[in-house]
């Protein structure tokens, strides 16, 4: 402080001098512009000791200011030459500045990497405040809810009003809420209150929960199916064997020893054996159906995991047309794709199985009518590659459109009831989704979204 102090001084001194002369030349009624130069060299002396004395509380104010607006570019450097202890608090304040705009930097990174993360979960999130505005919302939650941007929660009125006066009025509970999204989705909202900064925060996640609930029912019939399949291959398989055997008896033994005696074994005795090897043949003939109706099962149950691969959309669908033509010569298939270069990551042979039995579905739902027309149509949603399969038949009735996905179940008077059930599956297996729309009299259309 000894160059702090001797400042000090001389201006005092400087003051004191000024003051005297001017008393003096007063007192000696000397020429006025003499004491009217000393009295403005005076003034001046004056401000410049004020300012030199409070420029240690400029210094102060700078740095709180600097805290205060997080200004972290101001440097002390100015003063350095009133002395080592002020090239020293200099120093301090540099460091302390330092400081914080390391800490700043550290959380402008820790924001972004958690930022990062929010966007990149599977997980719907969003946060808002008691006034409802958002403060937070991840890709996920915006492609939950169909919506590009999400400012407040009034802008989900106009798309989603129950969910909106859901989120208002909600309370945070561990008990997630089930909402229902359309027709292809329900979402299960959980929301969480917390306090930032003596702020109220809600902050609420979303899940998609209808795959979940798909892959979980397919999963139990699949169990199901199974268990049945043994049960029913263990039971019929010692009768068809048994009735088989009888039967080879019966052609080997009894119906030869008939023929060679005519007259010795009486009529009803033939008649009788006629009818022991019909009957046997029919339990064997229908025991052998059944196996091979419940073997047909199998494939239900023993999807093999698809095998991945770029593939473009618009060959695929020409090569299965080329595939089901021939089947249905008087059936108009055409197909339209919005772009050449249109691609989906998937197993075509699968895929191929999916469209064929979406396709030979609609061939024979159309079966008898006039101008019949199957149409497939690949078009491209943001993210998101579909493929429509459209026709002109009579359509399906609301109560079966809810139950054609489940396995065994059929509108047709022969099949298995298991061909929508494993397109779904080979769709769920791919990380999509089938869905279907139909109006009765005006057509179905099915979707598969990759």
């Amino acid at each position: 402080m000894n160059r702090f102090a001797i400042g000090i001084a001389w201006r005092i001194l400087g003051v004191v001098v000024l003051t005297s002369a001017i008393t003096y030349f007063w007192i000696q009624e000397a020429n006025g512009m003499v004491i009217f130069s000393l009295t403005i060299l005076g003034i001046i002396l004056t401000v410049n000791l004020y300012r030199f004395v409070t420029s240690l509380n400029r210094k102060l104010t700078r740095f709180l200011e600097s805290v205060r607006y997080s200004d972290f570019a101001v440097a002390f450097r100015a003063d350095s030459n009133l002395g080592p202890s002020f090239y020293e608090l200099n120093d301090q304040f540099n460091e302390v500045l330092d400081a914080f705009r390391q800490a700043r930097a550290e959380k402008e990174a820790n924001l972004h990497y958690v930022n990062t993360i929010v966007q990149h979960v599977s997980v719907g999130l969003l946060t808002f405040d008691a006034a409802g505005q958002v403060e937070l919302v991840n890709q996920t939650a915006l492609r939950l809810l169909g919506i590009y941007r999400l400012r407040t929660l009034n802008d989900l009125i106009p798309t989603h009003p129950e969910l909106a006066q859901l989120l208002k009025t909600t309370t945070a509970s561990p008990v997630p809420t089930s909402h229902q999204l359309g027709a292809d989705g329900e979402l299960s909202v959980r929301c969480t209150a917390v306090r930032l900064r003596g702020r109220l925060v809600t902050v609420v996640s979303m899940q998609n929960i209808r795959t979940e609930l798909q892959q979980r029912e397919l999963d139990a019939w699949q169990n199901l199916t199974k268990v049945l399949r043994h049960e029913i291959m263990n039971s019929i398989t010692p009768i068809v064997s048994l009735a088989g055997t009888m039967r080879d008896i019966v052609e080997a033994d009894l119906i030869p020893l008939a023929s060679e005696q005519p007259g010795v074994i009486p009529n009803y005795v033939n008649e009788s054996v006629t009818d022991l090897h019909d009957a046997l043949m029919t339990i064997q003939q229908r025991g052998a159906g059944i196996m091979q109706f419940v073997d047909a099962y199998r494939n239900f149950t023993t999807i093999p995991q698809p095998i991945f691969a770029d593939v473009l959309v618009e060959p695929l669908l020409r090569n299965v047309v080329q595939l089901v033509q021939p089947y249905a010569p008087k059936c108009l298939i055409t197909t339209n794709v919005g772009s050449a270069n249109l691609a989906i990551r998937a197993d075509v042979s699968q895929i191929e199985q999916v469209l064929l039995n979406l396709i030979k579905n609609a061939i024979e739902s159309m079966d008898g009518m006039d101008n019949p027309h199957v149409q497939l149509e690949a078009i491209s949603e943001g993210p998101q590659v579909v493929i429509h399969v459209t026709d002109n038949g009579p359509g399906i009735e609301p109560e079966a459109l809810e139950q054609i996905f489940i396995p065994f179940y059929t509108t047709k008077k022969t099949g298995s009831g298991i061909g929508l059930s494993l397109s779904r599956q080979i769709m769920q297996l791919h990380g999509g989704k089938l869905t279907a729309e139909s109006t009765p009299g005006q057509g179905s259309t099915f979707s598969l979204t990759f």
